[in-house]
């Protein structure tokens, strides 16, 4: 089984709505699916398939036939982004994996990860716009970037030392919460998570040798703020990537394209004094950034 290497990767969403994977080049987007029809090449045309295929050298092949071929490239100003998941096995999420964020919620710091999960149907683009329940529904609206990693081959019982070797690559995810789902209906985390369009994922991903997990600032946004909501480092993690696929993986396989929410650091709203929590409502857009992985952004309506 083969991983990408080397690669900035997303998906775009063809003119019949297909979303299909892209590579992203000095030279603008390279739609893979175009390509390799043109071409004649059998490739992966998602990043689920290429992953669950493992076969980064068909992917390789393509973009070396095609990386020239201005009819096969697209300026990415023009694209739609599609969502670079849309139905993996598992979509495991960290709690509380900052410090400052688990004093700020009044929290013990944990002493194993804490798990909880989404639903495939949070999943959603760069761009996207989240269509928000109605008020009687939930109303406490909040903001969570997170490092996403995903996994490229079957992880069981594995060490932390060679965790990330069963990394395929990393992107920037966002854990929306519903704080008073959350919160106040007995602590039902995945209630206040699992919402339609909860879990926007990208722009890109950025394969494993790109980056280092543990040496990334990460920074959140609302609207024209120019200082950021939160601003941390994932250096500051209590259970790094390696610690959190050790033990998921004891617990249970880690599949290629399972995806892990890797924690929140300070600076949430339910984190704030009840005086100064303002929640996030229909008109606001929130930009996620992480240091090499790019800024993921979309709109509350």
């Amino acid at each position: 089984m083969q991983m990408p290497r080397g690669l900035t990767l997303l998906s775009l969403v063809q003119v019949d709505g297909r979303e299909t994977l892209g590579v992203k080049l000095s030279s603008g987007i390279l739609d893979v699916a175009l390509a390799g029809k043109t071409l004649n090449l059998v490739v992966p045309t998602t990043l689920e398939e290429l992953l669950a295929r493992g076969d980064a050298a068909a992917l390789e092949r393509l973009i070396a036939a095609a990386k020239d071929k201005p009819e096969f490239l697209k300026d990415e100003a023009t694209i739609k982004f599609g969502r670079l998941f849309a139905s993996p096995g598992k979509i495991v999420c960290v709690g509380l994996n900052y410090k400052a964020h688990a004093e700020e919620a009044g929290e013990k710091l944990p002493k194993i990860p804490i798990l909880f999960n989404k639903y495939n149907n949070t999943l959603a683009a760069h761009n996207c716009t989240i269509k928000l329940p109605p008020r009687e529904v939930s109303h406490k609206f909040d903001y969570e970037t997170e490092l996403l990693v995903v996994i490229g081959k079957t992880a069981r019982n594995v060490s932390e030392a060679e965790a990330l070797d069963y990394v395929a690559g990393y992107a920037v995810g966002h854990d929306f919460s519903a704080r008073d789902l959350q919160l106040e209906t007995g602590g039902q985390w995945m209630v206040g998570k699992t919402l339609d369009g909860f879990a926007p994922i990208g722009p890109y991903f950025v394969s494993a040798d790109l980056v280092d997990p543990n040496n990334l600032a990460i920074e959140t946004f609302v609207n024209d703020e120019a200082q950021p909501r939160q601003s941390s480092h994932t250096s500051k993690f209590i259970f790094n990537p390696q610690k959190v696929i050790s033990y998921a993986s004891k617990l249970f396989a880690l599949e290629p394209g399972d995806i892990i929410f890797t924690g929140t650091p300070e600076g949430v709203i339910i984190g704030m004094p009840k005086e100064k929590q303002v929640w996030l409502k229909a008109g606001d857009r929130i930009t996620s950034r992480i240091e090499k992985l790019g800024t993921l952004k979309f709109d509350l309506a």
